[in-house]
C-alpha cells in the first residue's frame, strides 16, 4: 500500500477489486458476499482509511443540482420552548442567518430543526439525520441547562452556540460576557460616570455563570472607595425594588437588560442622558432608543458554521476529547442615554 493517505481507489488497486465493490462494501449496500465485505473491511482498517462523511452527501447532491459548489448539508437543531418571548426569537433569528449565510459561502445547506414541535423527538431526529446523511449539527442557544446527549455523537460533530454545555460537552461559540462588560464599564468611566450601578435578572446572570456580575464585582476593586455599590439581582424585574435601590444607593448610570428601567428612573426625578445615563446590555431587548451592546448574534453564527464545517474536513466525529470555547466581544452602540465625552 502506499505511504500517502489511502482513498477508495488505491484501496481497490490493492485488492484487485472495482472501486464500485469497496464503497458498497465499506457502506454495507449492494450484492457484495460476506466473505469480501470482511476482507475490504480489514484492508481498510489496515491501511487507516477513513469514509469521508461529506462524501455520499456530496455526490447525492451533484447529481441532483448538477453543480459543483455543494459540499454538504448541516443541522441546525432548535428546541422548542413555548415560554420564550420574541427578543430570543430574534437572537436564534440573527444568529440563524449569520450561520446559514457563511455555510452557503463554504458550499453548505444549513437546514433547521425543531425539537419538540410537530412530533419530532430527538429520536426521530436522529433517523432524519442518518437518513439525509447529515453530520454536522449547530445546536441552537436554550433558556435552560440543554441535555442533547441522546443524539447519536458516535455520527456527528456538533458545535453549541451557547456559553457552556456538559450533556454533551460540545466546542462552543458564544457572545464574551465577561470582556463585555468590562468594556462597557471603562467606556461609562471614560466619560465621567463615576457610580455605575447593574440591574439583573438573577436567571440571566446564573445561565452564564455570573459573567456579568463577576465584571462588574472585579472593576469595582480597582475603583475608588465609595464610588463603588452593590448590584441589584432579582428573579424578575419589578419597579418597587428597583426604586427602593435606586433611591439608597443613588448610582448615576444603570446597566441593564430592559429599557423600562428608564422609565422608572424618570419617576425617581432623573433626567436621562443629562443627570443620570443608562446602557443596555443587548440592544435587541430595547423598546426604546439607547447606548449599549450589540452581542453581535450573526457573527457568532458565522463562526460557529466555520468551526463546525472545519471539524467536518477533519473527518471528526464523535464527542471532543478537549471542548474549547469561542468567544465574540459585544459591539458597541452609541444612544442618546449617555452624555457625550
Amino acid at each position: 500500500m502506499s505511504s500517502t493517505t489511502p482513498t477508495l481507489r488505491s484501496l481497490a488497486r490493492s485488492l484487485g477489486l472495482s472501486h464500485t465493490t469497496v464503497a458498497d462494501a465499506l457502506r454495507g449496500v449492494g450484492r457484495v458476499n460476506a466473505a469480501t465485505v470482511q476482507r475490504v473491511q480489514k484492508a481498510a482498517e489496515a491501511a487507516g482509511y477513513q469514509r469521508n462523511p461529506l462524501a455520499s452527501t456530496l455526490m447525492s447532491e451533484l447529481r441532483r443540482s448538477r453543480s459543483g459548489t455543494f459540499q454538504g448539508i448541516l443541522a441546525a437543531i432548535n428546541l422548542h420552548e413555548p415560554e420564550r418571548k420574541w427578543v430570543g426569537d430574534r437572537f436564534h433569528r440573527d444568529l440563524l442567518s449569520g450561520a446559514r449565510i457563511r455555510a452557503a459561502e463554504l458550499g453548505f445547506k444549513l437546514d433547521e430543526f425543531m425539537v419538540g414541535q410537530n412530533d419530532l423527538t430527538i429520536s426521530r431526529l436522529n433517523l432524519v439525520l442518518s437518513t439525509r446523511g447529515i453530520h454536522g449539527v449547530l445546536l441552537m442557544p436554550v433558556r435552560g441547562i440543554p441535555d442533547w446527549s441522546q443524539l447519536d455523537w458516535d455520527n456527528y460533530t456538533g458545535v453549541y452556540t451557547d456559553f457552556s454545555i456538559e450533556k454533551p460537552s460540545l466546542q462552543c461559540v458564544c457572545f464574551d460576557h465577561y470582556l463585555s462588560t468590562i468594556t462597557v464599564l471603562s467606556r461609562l468611566a471614560s466619560l465621567g460616570y463615576r457610580r455605575p450601578g447593574l440591574y439583573l435578572q438573577q436567571r440571566q446572570d446564573e445561565r452564564i455563570q455570573h459573567r456579568f456580575s463577576a465584571a462588574f464585582y472585579g472593576f469595582q476593586k480597582n475603583q475608588p472607595k465609595g464610588s463603588t455599590l452593590p448590584p441589584l439581582i432579582k428573579p424578575e424585574f419589578r419597579r418597587e425594588e428597583f426604586t427602593a435601590w435606586f433611591d439608597r444607593y443613588k448610582p448615576d448610570v444603570v446597566i441593564s437588560h430592559s429599557t423600562e428601567v428608564i422609565d422608572w428612573m424618570e419617576r425617581c426625578g432623573a433626567r436621562v442622558p443629562e443627570t443620570h445615563g443608562f446602557v443596555s446590555l443587548n440592544v435587541l431587548y430595547k423598546t426604546r432608543p439607547c447606548a449599549g451592546l450589540d452581542q453581535q448574534p450573526r457573527k457568532i453564527g458565522e463562526h460557529a458554521a466555520e468551526l463546525l464545517i472545519a471539524q467536518l474536513y477533519r473527518n471528526q466525529r464523535g464527542l471532543p476529547a478537549w471542548p474549547t470555547t469561542l468567544t465574540i466581544p459585544g459591539r458597541w452602540v452609541d444612544g442618546p442615554t449617555l452624555r457625550r465625552a
